[in-house]
């Protein structure tokens, strides 16, 4: 007896109640994303009955056939065949079902399963248009004696290339499709026609639409219906036949065999019994044209028989074993075109192939290759080790055709060989003779070569180059690692590509080849010397040649050049890379780490880009480059003078250059110039019409005049940073009024003592920066809140300042219009009381509005008096501040940030500002008194404040909106507090505190 897979039908007899049984049973379907289940609308106990007898049946068939049979192999098959019905997936090699689905009863015979089939196919064999089941239906499941299958949704994991003879019986079976298991007919439950949905799909289109289809696409496809399971196992599809790595049984590939006769590529590598499955496809496949074969052992029945399969043109045969024993292995065939026995084990070989064009030996280990293929083109005898310099001689030279041979890694091959061949094989264009140590070429005349590889041949000298000089027809040259090779010099009109590659002792080359397009040498220690001629050459790359002293190129084309650390290089090398130099095209030239270069002058019309990083030695640079846009400098820490006339450079930074002395830069594109850093600097020719940005922070020697020329020559300048420019007066100040467009002004660290011609010449600034200009006299803002100068002004820093207290007090009661102030480390600054009626601060303003102090609720509406537009205000480090008090009649209502830190002798804090929402009084250690009426308060730091609990939960219970609070280091904050804090404004999110929360 055995089991119903698919096409292997029962012939024993049974009852009629057990076929009747097993044919009621139910299926389940699982098609990736498509689930179907047959619902049965009879009574529950009839159900139960149903698949008890289902379940017994199902599983005495099973207990029978491994009885009977004992073939794990088949059994395996058998049930991944089965469940292929509902689905499943490969892992590795082994098939796993998504979940279990029913078998036939024992009694089931195979008359009744076809009587069954013909029915459903006939129902359904008008249909032209596929069948997508999308209703849901009750599933039905195997015994539970039955290995459980976890169910899987997920796709399925096959290689594109694959072929699965479960899914090709599944396709072409004569089983009923799943879901008419009654052929077509369910008594008392619902017809799968109720849930089908058509689409006009004729034979012709969907076999059109399957042929952009892959292997496992088809596979999923061929479970869709029976039209589009007969038209996924057209031969068309599978005329590769891909078992590569599956655990097939010979009677299973026998019938694979049979079904598709006629494919023409079978792939059988790593397959088990490979010589039994190997015999059938040559006996069984007449069309087949590829056999690729790998693992395991061939039989000398397979090689003769190999003529038999006269379709045959590509054998592949990989880490086999060959014959039974010691004698030679034949392979005799009139069509095989392409033949590859790699990494082979046998004695010998002989391939009598008339028609053979392509022949790969490679890594095979035969001692003797006999070879009769009169039109080889292609030869791979490398890493053949046991093959004789009179074995590779005989073999080569009995194919008379060959055009290309590759026998590196045979190290017994000799100069006798390569002659031998030069005169047998008139037509070689390619040889690989890499790792041939008894190789020099002496005497060796190979015209037709285009391509020779010569790495790691211990034998080649310089006066190889002779024998090389004789290919005149050669494209491709290598000479990686050739240790003994001192000299190159050649002279080939065809020559293309060149390496040179770690050989030791070269020291001259000398290339005059016009259409080389490509060189690479490197780490080539010796090399002192190279010349060059090419018209088609475009990069060159000649890094690590620490001892490169002498550069000549003639290379019309050339574009790119690398000299990365090639420190020998001297100042000579710039005539080369200059117009009239060789190279009229050059665009990138780098030449970094180049040590000895003292003295960089370059005029060329053509260089974009030019990096210098690392040349330390370098002290003057003229560049003369009208199209140069980008220059590196990282390093030249010793450049004293720098000319850039001309230049299309936008940008450029020599703040890294402090000994620069002399500047000249003539760039009409450049917008940004940065010389910050550069403290000698102390002549400066500067012409850039379109500069909007100039930093020239530190330069301590620049003077008046060169900031009047700059200003009147670059009149597009928007921010100009003069910090730390002591040597910059009254005279270059005035100068400024040539900077229309002047917004950004820092004169920080300056000994400037007034600043009228800021005032006078900078009518459009917006930022100003006095930080440490401690020789302003206290009159000296007096133009911006008396004479209304700068009205454009927002941005105003006095920190680090010696403004006396009333300067200040007045600047801020009367500059409405400024929205950032610092006040940084003010000494003079002893109070910031804007509540006081009497102070200067309210003398412009009504008293009528003092005996009516508005509220919070009053902020919204219209005021009479100017609101003042401040938004941050810096107060860091003052330490003789002790009160701060801004009361609603300051009529800050902008003011979003106020920073009081570092204020050690602070005290009392009173806000009432609307729209405060960051406040920092971290390290105010002395703070007692802290008042808010900030609703809008985001962020509090009170980090290290001696301030006590109940004054914090006093101040942030009229914050309805702070959510970070730092108290960390507040040593009168207990662990208890961080409930209490939290209980008085629940709007907080963040606490930070040194202390473990309540």
């Amino acid at each position: 007896m055995r089991i119903w897979c698919c096409l292997c039908f029962s012939d024993d007899e049974e009852d009629d109640n057990q076929r009747k049984g097993s044919m009621k049973e139910g299926f389940l379907e699982n098609v990736d994303d498509l689930e179907g289940n047959i619902v049965n609308d009879d009574d529950d106990d009839r159900e139960e009955e149903e698949e008890a007898t289902a379940t017994a049946a199902a599983q005495l068939a099973l207990n029978l056939n491994r009885q009977k049979q004992g073939d794990e192999t088949l059994l395996l098959f058998e049930e991944m065949v089965t469940a292929m019905r509902c689905g499943g997936n490969w892992d590795g090699a082994t098939w796993r079902p998504l979940i279990r689905c029913s078998r036939p009863s024992e009694g089931e015979t195979s008359a009744s399963a076809s009587i069954a089939v013909e029915g459903c196919d006939h129902h359904d064999s008008h249909h032209k248009r596929a069948k997508v089941y999308s209703a849901s239906h009750e599933m039905t499941s195997c015994s539970s004696a039955e290995t459980d299958f976890s169910i899987n949704q997920g796709s399925s994991i096959l290689p594109n290339n694959g072929m699965f003879y479960h899914n090709f019986m599944l396709n072409n079976g004569g089983d009923g499709h799943p879901f008419d298991a009654n052929g077509g007919n369910d008594e008392g439950g619902l017809r799968t026609e109720d849930f089908e949905i058509r689409m006009d799909l004729t034979d012709d289109l969907l076999h059109m639409v399957f042929s952009f289809l892959d292997h496992r696409n088809l596979c999923h496809a061929a479970m869709v219906c029976r039209q589009w399971r007969a038209a996924s196992a057209h031969e068309d599809f599978w005329r590769c036949l891909n078992f590569e790595y599956r655990n097939i049984s010979l009677e299973q590939f026998e019938d694979m065999c049979q079904r598709y006769p006629n494919a023409t590529e079978v792939n059988l590598s790593g397959t088990p019994n490979i010589h039994l499955l190997v015999m059938k496809a040559v006996s069984s496949l007449r069309n087949l044209e590829a056999l690729t074969l790998a693992k395991g052992q061939l039989g000398d029945a397979f090689f003769h028989a190999l003529s038999e399969c006269s379709m045959l043109s590509s054998l592949d045969v990989t880490d086999a074993i060959l014959g039974n024993g010691i004698q030679e292995i034949p392979i005799n065939h009139e069509r095989l075109r392409d033949l590859k026995v790699t990494k082979c084990r046998v004695m010998r070989i002989s391939i009598r192939c008339p028609q053979l064009k392509n022949l790969s030996l490679k890594r095979s280990n035969m001692a003797q290759a006999a070879l009769n293929c009169p039109l080889l083109h292609l030869l791979d005898i490398s890493s053949c080790h046991k093959l004789t310099d009179a074995a590779i001689r005989s073999a080569v030279t009995s194919c008379s055709q060959l055009e290309s041979l590759d026998m590196s890694n045979c190290s017994c091959v000799s100069d006798e060989t390569l002659r031998e061949i030069a005169l047998t094989c008139a037509n070689l264009h390619v040889l690989n003779a890499s790792y041939c140590p008894n190789i020099s070429l002496e005497s060796v005349r190979l015209p037709m070569l285009t391509v020779l590889k010569l790495d790691n041949c211990e034998g080649i000298t310089s006066a190889s180059m002779a024998a090389i000089a004789h290919s005149y027809m050669l494209e491709e040259l290598e000479l990686d690692n050739c240790h003994m090779l001192t000299l190159v010099s050649l002279d080939l009109p065809r020559l293309q590509k060149i390496r040179l590659v770690h050989c030791r002792k070269f020291a001259d080359l000398n290339v005059q080849c016009f259409m080389l397009s490509s060189i690479t040498v490197s780490n080539c220690a010796a090399l002192h010397r190279i010349n060059i001629s090419s018209n088609s050459l475009q990069k060159l790359a000649l890094q690590k040649q620490e001892n490169l002293t002498m550069l000549a190129l003639q290379c019309q084309c050339l574009q790119e050049v690398d000299l990365t650390d090639c420190a020998s290089l001297t100042n000579s090398v710039c005539n080369i890379f200059s117009d009239g130099g060789g190279c009229p095209m050059l665009k990138s030239l780098v030449m970094d780490n180049c040590e000895s270069l003292t003295a960089v002058q370059l005029s060329s019309t053509s260089l974009v880009s030019l990096s210098l990083v690392g040349c330390r030695a370098i002290t003057t640079l003229d560049l003369a480059c009208p199209c140069l846009e980008k220059i590196c400098l990282d390093g030249c820490d010793h450049l004293e003078r720098a000319s850039f006339c001309p230049a299309a450079l936008r940008s450029l930074n020599l703040g890294i250059c402090p000994k620069l002395n002399t500047l000249r830069i003539d760039a009409p594109y450049m917008v940004s110039l940065e010389l910050k850093g550069c403290g000698v600097l102390s002549e400066a020719s500067i012409n850039c019409p379109l500069l909007t940005s100039l930093d020239a922070s530190f330069c301590s020697q620049l003077k008046d005049d060169c900031l009047s020329a700059t200003t009147s020559s670059c009149r597009l300048i928007e921010s100009l940073i003069l910090m730390s420019c002591p040597s910059i007066g009254s005279d270059g100040l005035f100068s400024l009024r040539w900077l229309l467009n002047l917004t950004t002004l820092d004169l920080s660290y300056t000994f400037l003592t007034n600043l009228q011609p800021v005032f006078v010449s900078c009518l459009q600034l917006k930022v100003l920066k006095l930080q440490a200009c401690k020789y302003l006299a206290d009159s000296s803002l007096e133009p911006l809140y008396k004479e209304c100068a700068l009205q454009e002004l927002q941005e105003l820093d006095l920190s680090y300042g010696t403004l006396c207290q009333s300067a200040i007090e007045e600047l801020l009661a009367y500059c409405t219009h400024l929205t950032h102030v610092s006040l940084n480390g003010c000494i003079n600054m002893h109070d910031l009381n804007w509540g006081s009626t009497g102070g200067r601060l309210f003398e412009s303003l009504s008293t009528d509005n003092a005996s009516s102090m508005f509220s919070l609720e009053d902020i919204n509406e219209p005021v009479e008096q100017a609101n003042r537009l401040l938004q941050n205000l810096n107060c860091v480090g003052c330490p003789n501040i002790r009160k701060v008090l801004i009361p609603p009649p300051a009529r800050c209502f902008h003011l979003s940030s106020l920073n009081l830190s570092l204020s050690a002798n602070l005290k009392e804090v009173d806000l009432a500002c609307f729209n405060l929402s960051f406040l920092n009084l971290s390290n105010c250690c002395s703070l007692e008194v802290l008042k808010l009426e900030c609703p809008r308060l985001t962020s509090l730091f009170l980090q290290s404040c001696n301030i006590g609990e109940e004054a914090v939960e006093t101040a942030i219970s009229q914050c309805s909106m702070l959510e970070t609070l730092d108290v960390r280091f507040c040593p009168k904050i207990c662990t208890m507090s961080m409930g209490r804090l939290r209980a008085v404004c629940q709007s907080l999110k963040r606490i930070f505190s040194s202390l473990s929360p309540a």
